[in-house]
């Protein structure tokens, strides 16, 4: 495969998945091989990454497409200093003992890596072909069982529980995780020769934080897109509070017009108004928190845990086929995580068990009715899937009618709208619908409310 070959198939393979890469970037990417050593591969790595690499949590996706497009050598070409031949005939003590120095830090961890994949990740599938592991490698080898040796080495005497054990567990299990990601990273390449690059690719990289569907978020990912949900209540605070101000004109200053009609003869040419009170907004969500949507809910949740510090206001409800209000579980200071846990267990949001849109709306409306008023801006978080009971248009009707605005953010595809039970295009004939399944979407939605 040509460099002309390798860079397009690279570049596109950074679109699949989901790094926005643009064709200038591209062009840029390939102007930058022509002033670099194309011999060092690290400088390669680097010039694509000044070139395509937008923000930090891109980089291990485009490091693990980088790894499988550029690798750093090819099976059955290894150049002389690599990999000494006695790692395939020694006893797993002696290669125990080698992996032991390796992760007090010395040299040749890569090496090492291929060396023991190749020996130990290898397992036939079928005549003439065969399948690669990582599992089977640590397995083997067992890095995790070697820190108490290491330690005793490391400390040689000295109190254990104070800062030098501390420091050393540290570098040791930093090592580990790079021997492991060394030897993930050439079983890789090998599935690549022999399966292709391109299909290795698809099934390697998750997609960026910003772009993962909220449907299938894991709590790490939870953890992860805190850091992204305040800027975000941040800029949909101000959003709804510039819509309102842009939409209305402070009253007439009555005084000031007939004082300045004087210079006209008594002709009011010029009109004076008042300046506006500033808008304070007040902020109600409404969020379906059944098992079909779990992981929507917790994110959107996180949001209106952000957004607490935003508004003026914030009343938040719950809902599964009856509504409860649940801002007491998210006041300043708490844990969102524990306040889920609470949620699930203090919050009446459930009588049946099964989600009913239109009888959480009626009860919202009967219960908390006095919670929409002319400041308050709705919002409707769900998937609109009601189990084929009545949807209740008319009390959605009224409870729109009350408010100053209202949106409802749906976490499922538009192709997905009104299949099976869901009810999407008639609620969204009343409230503005958005597709909403990733923060990507959740920041052109807001960027939509200017």
């Amino acid at each position: 495969m040509s460099l002309l070959d390798r860079h397009v198939g690279f570049v596109h393979a950074l679109r699949e998945a989901g790094l926005p890469v643009s064709l200038a970037e591209g062009l840029d990417a390939a102007r930058a091989l022509e002033v670099i050593d194309l011999t060092e591969r690290e400088s390669l790595r680097a010039a694509y990454a000044a070139t395509l690499v937008k923000r930090p949590s891109h980089r291990p996706g485009f490091d693990t497409l980088f790894d499988l497009w550029f690798p750093a050598s090819t099976t059955g070409l290894r150049p002389s200093h690599e990999a000494e031949p006695d790692l395939e005939t020694a006893e797993l003590p002696e290669l125990r003992d080698r992996l032991a120095g390796l992760l007090l830090g010395a040299e040749g961890m890569n090496e090492f890596a291929r060396a023991m994949v190749e020996r130990f990740g290898r397992q036939a599938a079928s005549p003439g072909r065969q399948n690669w592991f990582s599992y089977s490698v640590m397995r083997a080898l067992s890095p995790e069982t070697l820190m108490a040796r290491l330690l005793a080495e490391v400390l040689a005497g000295q109190e254990r529980g104070g800062l030098a054990e501390k420091v050393a567990r540290q570098r040791i299990g930093e090592n580990t995780r790079r021997f492991e990601e060394a030897v993930s990273r050439d079983v890789r390449r090998r599935i690549a020769e022999d399966s292709g690059i391109e299909r290795i690719a698809r099934s390697s990289v998750r997609p960026p934080l910003e772009q993962l569907d909220f449907l299938r978020i894991t709590k790490a990912d939870l953890a992860r897109l805190r850091r992204e949900v305040h800027p975000l209540a941040r800029r949909l605070a101000a959003r709804l509070t510039v819509k309102h101000r842009l939409g209305h004109r402070g009253r007439l200053d009555f005084r000031r017009t007939v004082r300045a009609s004087l210079s006209s003869g008594g002709v009011p040419l010029t009109t004076f108004n008042r300046p506006r009170r500033p808008h304070k907004p007040e902020l109600v969500v409404l969020c379906d928190t059944s098992d079909s949507v779990a992981a929507f809910a917790h994110f959107t949740l996180l949001l209106t845990y952000a957004l607490r510090e935003q508004f003026t206001k914030v009343r938040a409800f719950g809902f599964v086929d009856t509504v409860d209000e649940i801002t007491r579980f998210f006041v300043p200071g708490a844990d969102v995580a524990e306040a889920m846990t609470r949620l699930v267990k203090e919050a009446d949001m459930v009588r049946f068990g099964r989600t009913n849109y239109g009888h959480a709306l009626e009860r919202f409306a009967e219960r908390y009715g006095d919670a929409i008023g002319p400041k308050t801006s709705l919002l409707i978080l769900g998937d609109a899937r009601s189990n084929y009971q009545p949807p209740a248009l008319e009390t959605l009707k009224r409870l729109t009618r009350d408010a100053r605005h209202a949106y409802w953010l749906n976490p499922e595809p538009t192709s997905q709208w009104d299949t099976g039970d869901s009810v999407a295009t008639a609620y969204g004939g009343v409230v503005p619908m958005y597709e909403c399944r990733n923060v990507t979407q959740l920041a052109a939605f807001i960027e939509e409310l200017a």
